[in-house]
């Protein structure tokens, strides 16, 4: 399993390297640091897991009032005709079609409080349908890659975050963010639809990927023009459509004649539950990744990378600088997030340089994969994922290669 040999030798490599480095180079605080980092990843990995619990209860707790007044139903009939030929193992009204749909939605939105508990939520439903509880599912792994892939509309924290640290103009990377993570999603749909042998040339998928390509582009061009709504469109946008789904949710249900109050406390005890699963799950990620940052290995890494490139003549290009933030995106958002902001506050960069705005543009370009994919599966203990991590990776591959390219496109 690809996701199993990352893990090991992530750990392999890191105390590999915290023992070199004290034995050969006499490091002494190497191994202290290493096992420091370790304990706080599982500090840190509980405490998101404890903060995801109450989100999870109280969006579950949502979702099962839609499930049993049957709006989860008939927003699967609104995307039943593209989802029947992507996902053709779901049954015609399965409650997992509406779930992944409001996970989708909340993803472009940017609101993650909102897309985990409604993709784990999914995730739960497909898994009723698995004949292997233990081995992911075709759907499943299309639906995960699409996931992964991150296709996010308005990306709120990354715009917060240039803002916050003295940009002149923080919503500049928007367009980029949106082109970047557009054909990272598009290139996982590509490469998983390869995998499973579904025919994208289909009218009604091309009809679909047509109309939502129309429906970005419209969205580009507008905000493109009015580039003072950004900030008040990703508010008031975002926070609508997501009351609205629970407005539709609590209506369709009063009218069917649901009892409010036990419908959503089933749905938060299933919530609470979830939060437990992935807690083993989530630790093993952070450790992981915690160990391999604190050794040094990811930096050395970096620096290893940065020299192959001047040696071989790219001492102009600057997209060299920002590269640690996509690195370091498909194992940690918080890690990206953090090497982003240090760029950010470096006075040879900035939040308005190229090297800045490419930071920007890495962190949006796609979601943290291997995180994603540990969590997900995790919640619904499987163990094999098939070929799952490899198709994230191409999303990763394509959204680093396309983020460059539109950066120079805009800014350089």
């Amino acid at each position: 399993m690809v996701l199993n040999r990352i893990w090991t030798g992530m750990f392999i490599i890191a105390m590999v390297m915290g023992f070199s480095k004290l034995i050969f180079w006499q490091d002494t605080h190497i191994l202290q640091n290493m096992m420091d980092a370790l304990f706080e990843s599982a500090k840190t990995g509980f405490e998101l897991a404890l903060f995801m619990t109450g989100i999870m209860a109280l969006w579950m707790g949502f979702m099962k009032i839609g499930e049993d007044g049957g709006a989860i139903r008939v927003m699967s009939r609104l995307i039943q005709p593209l989802f029947t030929r992507l996902f053709p193992e779901i049954p015609k009204g399965h409650p997992a079609v509406g779930s992944m749909m409001l996970n989708f939605s909340a993803n472009m939105l940017g609101l993650d409080n909102a897309a985990t508990p409604a993709g784990l939520k999914a995730m739960q439903d497909l898994q009723t349908l698995n004949p292997d509880p233990k081995t992911a599912t075709n759907a499943q792994i299309m639906f995960l890659v699409l996931n992964a892939s991150g296709l996010t509309i308005i990306p709120v924290s990354i715009l917060a975050a240039r803002a916050t640290n003295g940009s002149a103009d923080p919503t500049s990377v928007f367009l980029p963010i949106l082109i970047t993570t557009y054909f990272a999603t598009l290139g996982g749909l590509i490469f998983v639809s390869i995998r499973q042998k579904i025919n994208l040339f289909d009218k009604v998928i091309l009809g679909y990927i047509g109309g939502l390509t129309a429906l970005i582009v419209g969205f580009m061009w507008y905000l493109n023009t009015h580039p003072d709504q950004i900030k008040t469109i990703s508010s008031i946008v975002s926070n609508t459509i997501m009351f609205g789904f629970i407005a539709f949710f609590f209506g369709l249900a009063i009218r069917s004649k649901v009892q409010l109050f036990d419908s959503f406390i089933n749905g938060a005890k299933e919530g609470f539950q979830v939060a437990i699963n992935i807690i083993p799950y989530l630790v093993a990620m952070l450790a992981a990744v915690a160990l391999f940052r604190s050794s040094g290995a990811f930096g050395d890494l970096m620096n290893g990378l940065k020299e192959v490139l001047l040696f071989c003549g790219l001492k102009t290009l600057q997209f060299i600088d920002a590269l640690p933030v996509i690195f370091m995106k498909p194992f940690s958002g918080s890690g990206a997030r953090g090497l982003m902001v240090e760029i950010f506050q470096n006075p040879a960069f900035g939040p308005d340089s190229f090297v800045g705005k490419l930071a920007s543009t890495f962190q949006g370009s796609t979601e943290t994969t291997f995180y994603v994919l540990a969590v997900y599966f995790g919640s619904v203990k499987i163990t094999n994922t098939r070929y799952a991590a490899w198709a994230g990776i191409f999303c990763d591959i394509i959204g680093g290669l396309a983020a460059i390219l539109v950066a120079y496109l805009f800014f350089g």
